[in-house]
C-alpha cells in the first residue's frame, strides 16, 4: 500500500476541518459586520453567535474529537506497517461518514441524521482500532 493511498483519507479529513474553519470564519464575521452578534458579547467565549454562526463552530469543533483518534492510528499504522488495504477501506468510510456529518450539522442540522452519522463514523473507529489492537497483540502482519 502507498504512502499517498494511505494518507489520501486523512488529506481529506484534514481539508474538511479547514473548510469547516473557513466557513466558520466567514459566517462568523458576516454576523459581526451585520451587528447579528457584538464583540462584547462573544469575547470570553459567551455562545451569543446567530444559530448558523453557532453551527459551524460546532462542526469544526467536532473535528477535533473522534478524528484525533483516526489521525493517531494513521500515524500508527503506518510506522508499524499495519496499514493495509482493509484499513484504507475502512478509512475511506470513516471520512465519508464525518463529512456527512458536517454537511448536516451546517445545512439542516438534524440532530438525528447528524447523531446517526456520528455513530456511524464512531463505530467504524471503534472497529479500525480492535483490528489494529488485535493485529499488534497477537503479533499478526
Amino acid at each position: 500500500m502507498s504512502v499517498a493511498m494511505i494518507l489520501a483519507p486523512l488529506f481529506v479529513q484534514v481539508t474538511l476541518t479547514l473548510i469547516l474553519l473557513i466557513g466558520m470564519a466567514y459566517v462568523r464575521g458576516g454576523a459581526l459586520r451585520r451587528g447579528e452578534a457584538k464583540v462584547e458579547s462573544i469575547a470570553l467565549r459567551e455562545p451569543n453567535w446567530p444559530r448558523p454562526a453557532m453551527q459551524w463552530a460546532n462542526a469544526y469543533a467536532n473535528q477535533f474529537e473522534l478524528p484525533v483518534l483516526f489521525y493517531v492510528l494513521t500515524i500508527l499504522s503506518m510506522a508499524t506497517r499495519h496499514a493495509d488495504l482493509l484499513f484504507v477501506l475502512l478509512a475511506w468510510v470513516f471520512v465519508t461518514l464525518r463529512v456527512l456529518q458536517a454537511l448536516v450539522h451546517v445545512t439542516s442540522n438534524r440532530v438525528r441524521a447528524r447523531g446517526s452519522l456520528f455513530g456511524a463514523s464512531a463505530i467504524v473507529l471503534l472497529i479500525m482500532w480492535v483490528i489494529f489492537m488485535v493485529r499488534i497483540l497477537l503479533g499478526l502482519p
